[in-house]
């Protein structure tokens, strides 16, 4: 999950050979030659419609992943999680994150009500690949997340361990829809399809991602096989620094009461992280200066 993207050009190039002199020397511009040269016609039209796609949908996608890939933050803020009667649990949130030429790196700790802490690393590739690795309470040594508890509950929140990066921008399988409002928000959508080769809980993520800012203001994330929906609302969009962020984060599930709120109460949108700060076993959030 981004608070606070380079642009991937796919360029494609076609030879077009040319057939020896010899070979159509007998040969009249006649019924077959004409035929032959309607098809190759209509089919570099065909061609010409498919690369171009979905302007909407290449805005929405290629503005996604330029906002990540140029991310360089850091936050502190609360986890809370807000039960159907009202009663709320508050956690402590310190993260920080920077994309590297390998991908993006999400370092973030969450205190809980006692002196327990869960420490996360997270590393996404370029292809949207994700590795966890985590202390979790009661332990002293990083260790990979086994994929199984991916989904699992965060702190007991809303958000899952996977809800923390945005990867769904980087799967191989995108889909624009037509653009719609979210409130008062004109906005693109673009619905990211997971495929076998993509290591996630998620079957799909629907975002509503507003024209003006290219900041998601609205996601669906649907589950593989259950079909269940989690929603994500992303409150007081704001631009620091020339780089846009939302100061609180909704995560609910439909038809489950209550719901879980990520507020950022300080952070800076330009850190100047290395990779010597992303260090998970040396992560404290008591060390960690807010600048």
């Amino acid at each position: 999950m981004t608070f606070p993207r380079r642009v991937v050009v796919l360029s494609r190039s076609r030879k077009f050979g040319r057939y020896p002199a010899a070979r159509w020397a007998n040969c009249t511009f006649g019924t077959i030659p004409a035929s032959i040269a309607l098809l190759a016609l209509f089919s570099l039209v065909h061609l010409s419609r498919t690369f171009a796609a979905n302007p909407d949908q290449d805005t929405a996608l290629t503005g996604s992943r330029q906002r990540i890939e140029k991310l360089d933050y850091r936050m502190t803020g609360r986890l809370t999680r807000v039960e159907g009667n009202g009663k709320r649990t508050n956690y402590k949130f310190v993260a920080k994150a920077h994309w590297f030429p390998d991908g993006l790196r999400l370092l973030c700790e969450i205190s809980g009500p006692g002196a327990e802490k869960t420490s996360l690393l997270l590393h996404m590739s370029a292809t949207g690949h994700v590795t966890i690795e985590a202390v979790l309470p009661g332990q002293k040594t990083a260790s990979a997340l086994p994929f199984e508890r991916w989904n699992d509950p965060l702190v007991g929140t809303d958000f899952s361990y996977e809800d923390m990066v945005e990867n769904q921008f980087f799967w191989k399988n995108q889909e624009g829809l037509p653009p719609a409002k979210y409130g008062a928000r004109d906005c693109l959508v673009l619905k990211s399809k997971s495929g076998p080769q993509d290591q996630t809980y998620y079957d799909s993520v629907t975002s509503w991602i507003d024209r003006r800012i290219l900041y998601p203001v609205h996601e669906v994330k649907t589950l593989r096989g259950t079909g269940q929906q989690k929603e994500f609302i992303y409150y007081g969009l704001r631009q620091i620094g020339g780089v846009w962020s939302a100061t609180q984060v909704e995560a609910k599930v439909p038809g489950k009461p209550g719901s879980s709120i990520l507020v950022i109460e300080a952070g800076s949108g330009k850190a100047n992280l290395g990779r010597k700060n992303f260090d998970v076993s040396q992560f404290s959030a008591q060390g960690e200066k807010t600048k």
